[in-house]
């Protein structure tokens, strides 16, 4: 990076949208934009500092202690500017002395300072001590000279005082860009940067005591005293939460703007009928989330709405009976499953619970990309048609070549493995804005919910069918106990001589590949070789306990065909041990499978484990789960497998994962690759603080829906959300 220039010369007029370029020179401009994907004055400002270190207390020449930062108020008194004799460049010597002792400065290749470092000045030098040839000195120090007629010496340790308390921000940084280069640049914008305008109204911020924007920004960049940071992020996180509650709530209220066409069921039809043939009672949750979506179907606005529910909770029985009562107003239904095996396995589940006659009426439809042309060609003359009331399908659904005669609803399972723009696709297939109900198995804490899906109505499913025997899960501990795993395979027999069924979950398809798609955990230990599916079924159909087993395998690399019949079989009951990675781990549902073992369970995400656990106790045997780790005790790995063990509460494992990673990415970038990823807000610490600015947000929206009369705010929420990222908030 080059050096940062220490003035701006002729800069008027700059503001948070101003280009770098403009500011601090094309070079530099570049170098940011490159490591830290900066390019305004407004992104710059935003590159927050990641911790605040001290200088040190002031200290005599006499006293240095070696290794330690300290701060010195002395006299220059020789400057010296040198040849390096081994290699090329050049190393500036400066002799400083506070009256006591004499102490050596060293710069390499800036020649420069001597312009500065004059002898006769007085300056605060700060560094760490180091030993040079027997001689203590300071290497790179920072330092800050006292004008030529702050002579005074009262003036100048009072000065001395105040810059060796002041914090120094300390950036996050690359191996070219320095923390100092960062602190430089923002000095230069934050000296040019008129006075700025506060996006959130003034009776807002006087009732909670928030600092003004203005001084908030200037107060985590240039602090004087800890207060001052502290204050400004406390400051500028309610700042982030407002404005990003005021565009979800906006985008909210637009949604609900739009026109839709009511969806309400028929007396003695489609909907009363698949009622009356269910053999059991739908649970109070399922009631009061039906009740919930039938209320929305039937408003002249698109329903908008995310349900959230347990492992086996009876999530795609809800969506049915809301796609009954689209049928029953003529219209269609698409649900939208991330994988082959998931829409064949909802094809299955939906007509089952249909029923025949019900189904030859609303003949449910399979579309995937891997049909045989034929079964496609057929599939989406069904479609077209309108013969196809309920239509099941993978990304086979998003191609032009499918079209609807009437969409009426739009479900799509499992949210997380779509992006905006493939939901958006189907969602426009409708001839007016058609309802939209999005499901999801991997429960979100309700300020996740807020933040990322805060446009959407949510509702939670929590209580699971009557008849569920419960699924107990242990921690095999291999780092403790490495003879345990013979005791694992002992287990899976015994169930299989009860004339159950069990999974088998390993991390790979073979020593070299993962299953497409995946992602797996880095904290596992690199070292050791990674489970396969291919190694482990050979090693089970070896097995003296399980030889006599009919064991298959089931992953990413096979075809759609063969995972519909490995699935069908399994179904059956014709395989025993079904050995996959994680293809099972949503919608696959086995009444008979009660074991789930998941080989390198480190390796696997906290709502992976619980889902892929959900595979099993879901008819009416229990079910058991041996999560089997070499992860040792306490390391953050072998928390998330002891968390999943420790409860089957999806939506307290859902807060500890949050809590485990940190953050991490949980948030995304609004699900765009904008730039509107969080800076300060941190959902798992900020809960309050999100749910206040929800509340504020609501309140000032309810006066003024379009912010006529707050335009800085306005311009606020453009230059936070660009263009990608409004999209990515209409798609949602």
């Amino acid at each position: 990076m080059s050096e940062v220039p220490n003035r701006i010369d002729g800069m008027t007029g700059i503001e948070l949208g101003t280009k770098l370029g403009g500011v601090l020179g094309g070079r530099t401009a570049t170098a940011l934009q490159k490591a830290f994907g900066v390019e305004t004055v407004g992104d710059l400002l935003e590159h927050y500092p990641r911790r605040y270190a001290k200088r040190g207390e002031l200290t005599v020449i006499g006293q240095l202690p070696l290794g330690e930062d300290v701060t010195i108020v002395a006299d220059v008194l020789e400057v010296r500017d040198r040849q390096m004799k081994q290699r090329k460049g050049s190393i500036l010597e400066v002799v400083i002395s506070d009256g006591q002792g004499r102490l050596n400065l060293t710069f390499f290749n800036q020649p420069w300072r001597a312009n500065e470092l004059r002898p006769g000045l007085r300056g605060i030098f700060a560094g760490k001590v180091g030993d040079y040839r027997g001689s203590y000195q300071l290497a790179h120090p920072q330092y800050q000279l006292f004008p030529d007629d702050a002579d005074a010496p009262a003036l100048a340790d009072a000065q001395a005082k105040a810059w060796s308390e002041a914090p120094i921000p300390i950036y996050p940084a690359t191996s070219t860009i320095t923390s100092w280069n960062l602190k430089q640049s923002v000095e230069l914008v934050l000296d040019a940067l008129p006075p700025q305008e506060d996006p959130v109204p003034r009776s807002v911020r006087a009732a909670r005591g928030e600092l003004s924007f203005d001084a908030a920004i200037r107060a985590v960049h240039r602090p004087t005293v800890d207060r001052d940071w502290q204050r400004g992020r406390r400051s500028l996180r309610y700042q982030e939460a407002y404005l990003l509650q005021t565009a979800l709530l906006q985008q909210r209220a637009a949604t609900r703007a739009l026109a839709a066409e009511p969806r309400v069921p028929k007396a003695g039809g489609y909907l009363e009928r698949l009622d009356a043939a269910l053999p059991f009672e739908l649970t109070v949750d399922q009631q009061t989330v039906g009740t919930e979506i039938a209320a929305d179907l039937a408003q002249p606005n698109p329903m908008n709405r995310l349900v959230q529910g347990e492992v086996g909770s009876g999530k795609t029985l809800v969506a049915l009976r809301a796609m009954a009562a689209v049928a029953d107003s003529g219209g269609q239904s698409v649900l939208l499953a991330p994988t082959e095996v998931l829409a064949a396995q909802h094809l299955r589940s939906i007509v089952r619970s249909l029923g025949p006659d019900l189904s030859a009426e609303l003949m449910p439809t399979l579309l995937t990309g891997q049909l045989p042309t034929s079964d496609r060609k057929r599939a989406l003359l069904r479609i077209v048609a309108g013969q196809a009331r309920i239509v099941i399908g993978t990304h086979a659904l998003l191609g032009d070549a499918v079209t609807f005669a009437d969409l009426g609803m739009v479900v799509v399972d499992e949210q997380h493995r779509f992006g905006v723009e493939q939901r958006d696709q189907l969602r426009q297939k409708g001839r007016t804005p058609p309802h939209v109900l999005v499901l999801t198995a991997t429960p979100i804490p309700r300020t996740v919910a807020m933040t990322v899906f805060g446009d959407l109505d949510v509702s939670i499913i929590k209580e699971l069918p009557r008849g569920r025997q419960g699924i107990e899960s242990f921690v095999v501990a291999l780092a403790d106990h490495p003879r345990w795993i013979s005791r694992v395979w002992e287990r899976l027999a015994e169930e299989l001589a009860l004339g159950r069924q069990g999974f088998v979950v390993c991390p790979a398809i073979d020593a070299k590949e993962v299953e497409p798609g995946e992602e797996l955990e880095e904290d596992a230990d690199p070292a050791r070789p990674i489970a396969s599916v291919l190694t482990t079924v050979e090693q089970l159909r070896t097995h003296p306990l399980l030889a006599s087993r009919r064991i298959d395998v089931l992953h990413g690399r096979m075809s759609a065909e063969e995972k519909d019949r490995t699935m069908r079989a399994f179904a059956a009951g014709e395989i025993d041990v079904l050995v996959a990675t994680t293809v099972i781990e949503v919608g696959v549902d086995v009444p008979n499978a009660s074991t789930m073992v998941v080989l390198d369970a480190e390796r696997f995400g906290v709502s992976q484990l619980h889902q892929l656990r959900g595979r099993v106790g879901r008819g009416g045997v229990p079910g058991l789960c041996l999560l089997v780790t070499a992860a040792e005790a306490e390391s953050t790995a072998r928390e998330r497998v002891d968390a999943v063990a420790a409860t089957l509460d999806g939506f307290d494992l859902a807060q500890v994962d949050l809590e485990l990673r940190r953050e991490g990415d949980v948030l995304g970038s609004m699900q765009s690759g904008g730039r509107s990823s969080l800076k300060l807000l941190r959902v798992v610490h900020d809960s309050e603080v999100i749910i206040e600015a929800r509340a504020d947000a609501a309140g000032l929206l309810d006066t003024d829906p379009d912010l006529a009369d707050h335009p800085v705010l306005a311009e606020a929420l453009r230059r936070r959300l660009d263009e990608s990222d409004r999209a990515a908030l209409a798609k949602n």
